[in-house]
């Protein structure tokens, strides 16, 4: 008994994009070819397309905590603002303190931010 394209298209229908990926992977594997090749051929392959990972993050101050003047020193010396423009910041909050850093300088000055006792967001 064959299977016709009606039949693959239906069971392909009904299966979850977890399910769709691992279809993909075992196509790849048994046939030697990649995902992109069978977009083409297999409608359902697009859904496994890798997602762009995010290069640029956003460190958002959303409170001050109690130790609001070690927190307007993170803020100074991370930023290079005058004590006016940091205390300005950091009783505006939540309000962005560095905008479009790479993840790594994004995730150490949240560290240096809660080390302060403030509460912070990475965006």
């Amino acid at each position: 008994m064959a299977i016709s394209k009606e039949d693959i298209l239906e069971a392909v229908a009904g299966m979850t994009v977890m399910e769709l990926n691992d279809l993909v992977k075992a196509f790849e594997e048994k046939f030697g070819v990649s995902a992109a090749s069978l977009a083409v051929a297999a409608p359902g392959a697009a859904a496994a397309a890798p997602v762009e990972e995010k290069t640029e993050f956003d460190v958002i101050l959303t409170g001050t905590g109690e130790k609001k003047v070690e927190v307007i020193k993170v803020v100074r010396a991370a930023t290079g603002l005058g004590l006016k423009e940091a205390k300005d910041l950091v009783d505006g909050a939540p309000k962005a303190v560095k905008e479009g850093i790479a993840k790594a300088d994004a995730e150490a000055l949240k560290k240096q931010l809660e080390d302060a006792g403030a509460k912070v967001e990475i965006k």
